[in-house]
C-alpha cells in the first residue's frame, strides 16, 4: 500500500513557499506522490452542480483563485527529487490535446519519469464555455479521443490520428516520455462512463469517496465499485483486478493519545490501530493507494502547521502499522 495526499490549490497556502515546503516534507515523510487539482479560471456565476457535495455547490466558490495545474506541478518537479506528481484529476477537455501531451511529455522528462496523469472529463459548463472548448456535451467523447492522443505522440515514432476532434500527420514528436510505454493514466471518476473509460484506455482508477450518485467512501461502497469496473475490464478484453486503483480516505481523523473514536460516521476516524484497521480492509479489497485527507486541504487551507502535523502523525504512527 503507497500513500499521497492532495496539494492546497487555494488559500493562503497556496503560494511557492507553503507548496515547496508542503512536497518536501511529503517525500522526508515518506508519502508516494502528491496530487494537484484542475481549474484554470472560476466563473463567478455558476448554475452548474458539483457532483461531489451534498448541496451541489463546489466548496471553492467562495475563494476563486486557482493555480495553474500544470505549471504547479511542472514548479514542484523541481523542488523535489522522488515523490510522484499526479494530475488529479486534469480536466482533459480544456486543453488542447497536442499541446497538452508534449507538455506532460516534458514534465515527465524533466521530473524523471514522475508524473501519473489522472484524467477526468470535467462538470462545470461555465467553465468551458469560457475556454472556448469543444462542447461540453461532448466531454466524454472528447476525453477519450484525446487519451488517445496522448498514446499515439508519446508511442509512435511516426504518429498520426484521424478522429472527430482531432487530426495530424507527418509530425515529429520528441522527446517522448521518459516512462514507458507512457506514463500512468489514472482515470477519475465513478458512474457507468467513467468505468468504461477507466476500462478501456486506463492504468489506473481513481475515484473520489463522495459522489452523491455513485459513493465509494466506505469498503462495502468501494466493493461495489471494483465489481463495475471488474465487469467492464472483461467487456474491454482486459484481466479483471488489472488497474491500479487509487482511493481518497474521505474525513480522515486521527485520536491521538488515546482520544475516543468518532461515531462511525467517518471511516478513517479514531486510533492509529483503527484507522490502519480501516486501512486494511481497503488493502485487503485490492487497492494499491489512499490518499488521507489532511486538514490544510479542506476547504481554503489556511494553517501550514496544521497540515504538516497531519502530515508527520499519520506517517509516524499509522504507515508502520500499514
Amino acid at each position: 500500500m503507497k500513500f499521497g495526499f492532495m496539494l492546497p490549490s487555494r488559500g493562503p497556502l497556496a503560494g511557492p513557499k507553503s507548496l515547496s515546503v508542503i512536497a518536501q516534507r511529503g517525500e522526508e515523510f515518506g508519502y508516494s506522490f502528491i496530487m494537484f487539482p484542475d481549474h484554470i479560471v472560476m466563473p463567478r456565476n455558476v448554475s452548474s452542480q458539483y457532483p461531489y457535495s451534498q448541496s451541489g455547490v463546489f466548496p471553492g466558490t467562495d475563494n476563486n483563485e486557482t493555480m495553474e495545474q500544470l505549471t504547479t506541478l511542472a514548479f514542484l518537479a523541481g523542488q523535489t527529487n522522488s515523490i510522484r506528481l499526479v494530475t488529479s484529476v486534469m480536466v482533459v477537455p480544456h486543453r488542447s490535446p497536442v499541446v497538452t501531451a508534449k507538455v506532460l511529455s516534458t514534465l515527465d522528462v524533466l521530473s524523471q519519469g514522475r508524473i501519473t496523469v489522472g484524467v477526468g472529463t470535467g462538470w462545470l459548463e461555465e467553465e468551458f464555455q469560457t475556454l472556448e472548448t469543444q462542447p461540453f456535451a461532448e466531454r466524454g467523447a472528447v476525453t477519450d479521443e484525446y487519451i488517445q492522443v496522448f498514446k499515439e505522440l508519446w508511442t509512435s515514432d511516426n504518429p498520426q490520428f484521424d478522429g472527430k476532434f482531432c487530426r495530424f500527420s507527418n509530425i515529429d514528436f520528441l522527446p517522448k516520455p521518459v516512462q514507458k510505454p507512457h506514463p500512468p493514466i489514472w482515470v477519475g471518476g465513478e458512474g457507468r462512463r467513467a468505468i468504461r473509460r477507466a476500462a478501456r484506455f486506463g492504468d489506473g482508477w481513481q475515484p473520489l469517496g463522495n459522489n452523491n450518485r455513485f459513493p465509494t467512501a466506505t469498503a462495502d461502497e468501494l466493493a461495489e465499485g471494483l465489481r463495475r469496473l471488474d465487469t467492464e475490464l472483461e467487456r474491454a478484453g482486459r484481466p479483471a483486478g488489472s488497474l491500479e486503483v487509487t482511493s481518497r480516505m474521505l474525513g480522515y481523523d486521527l485520536k491521538k493519545n488515546g482520544g475516543a473514536s468518532s461515531s462511525g460516521q467517518i471511516a478513517f476516524a479514531g486510533s492509529a490501530d483503527q484507522i490502519a484497521s480501516e486501512v486494511h480492509r481497503f488493502q485487503d479489497l485490492g487497492v494499491d493507494n489512499l490518499v488521507p485527507s489532511f486538514h490544510g486541504v479542506a476547504g481554503l487551507a489556511e494553517s501550514l502547521d496544521a497540515m504538516l502535523a497531519d502530515m508527520e502523525d499519520f506517517a509516524n504512527e499509522v504507515m508502520p502499522k500499514i
